[in-house]
Order: C-alpha cells, then structure tokens, then sequence
C-alpha cells in the first residue's frame, strides 16, 4: 500500500510527541523521504499538473508543524537565513536543490552586525531530505521548475526570522505581515 500524506501526517505526529528535539526531527526527515517515494503523492502535490507556488497541504493544530508544497517556475538563490525558533526538513522532489549551511562565528544571535563562515555544501536530489535545525542557517539555490516538500516546526509567517547579508556584514529581521514580536 502506498505511503500517502495522511499516513506521514499520523507517523510525524508520532514521532514528534515521542522524540522531543533533533531526534524527532530526523525521524520525521525519514518519513518525508518515505513518502516522496510515492509517485502518486509527488505527482499530486508537486507535479506538472500541481499549482505553481507555495501551497499548504497541511497544518496540525496542536503540535503546529506545516507541511508545504514549493511548485518553483522560475530559478532562485536565497540569502543565508534561518527559520528563527522553528526547524525545517526540506524533501527534493523534481529536479534539484543545493543547500548550504553556515555558522555564526561574530558570537551574535540577533539582527545587526554578523559574520557567517559556510560549512557544508550539497545538493538534494530527489527522494532525498535535509533537516535544518532550530537556529541553523543555510541557503537554497534551485532552477526552474524545482519542486520540493518543505515540513516546518511552526507557520513561519508567525516566527520572527533572520536572512544574512554577508556582503555588508549584516543580519536583518525578515519582516512578515503576522510575524509580529513572536
């Protein structure tokens, strides 16, 4: 029988009641995989027929994680930036993502002066997953027409996030219409 997303949604909502932090994490990074591994699930949430854009296929009310559907017409390279007091596990799809994770190494925490050093580069295929921690930071560069499954600790339009700008040294709040001071 085939992994559907129902069934992830049940085993994700398992794993993260049992395994608090990292560890449950990744358990749910290797549910995603499992049910990229379903062709009907890929071709109904982000196949050519699947609408283009961020969609949401799921949210839990109650342990509040968000499962996002990322229908990519057009390329794109994110500035480094993290998911603030959230976590994300990003699953590749259709084509590819290269994803890079930095550290901070000015000893900040907040908007304003920051220093990045890059760690790890490496590129998602598809089937393939990556969990980005609480506080971690990376970067995303995918071309046109990528599409990937993205699980999120919380709605992150309601978490007050950081983008890097390395060039001038920065590091600025990303502003979002509900993000307010959470």
């Amino acid at each position: 029988m085939a992994y559907t997303l129902d069934t992830f949604v049940k085993d994700a909502q398992g794993a993260l009641k049992t395994h608090e932090g990292p560890a449950g994490r990744e358990r749910v990074r290797v549910l995603l995989e499992k049910l990229l591994a379903n062709p009907s699930f890929v071709d109904e949430a982000v196949g050519p027929a699947a609408p283009l854009g961020t969609r949401k296929l799921y949210e839990d009310k109650d342990l509040g994680f968000v499962v996002l559907a990322h229908c990519n017409p057009k390329p794109h390279k994110s500035p480094p930036h993290d998911h603030g007091a959230s976590w994300a596990v990003y699953g590749q799809a259709v084509k590819y993502t290269d994803m890079s994770e930095y550290k901070r190494v000015d000893g900040g925490t907040d908007a304003g002066y920051a220093k990045l050093e890059k760690v790890k580069t490496y590129r998602l295929e598809p089937g393939h997953a990556g969990v980005y921690d609480v506080g971690a930071i990376h970067a995303i560069d995918y071309p046109d027409g990528s599409r990937f499954v993205r699980v999120t600790g919380r709605d992150l339009d309601y978490v007050r996030r950081l983008k890097f700008d390395m060039a001038a040294g920065k590091a600025i709040t990303i502003e979002s219409a509900t993000a307010g001071a959470n």
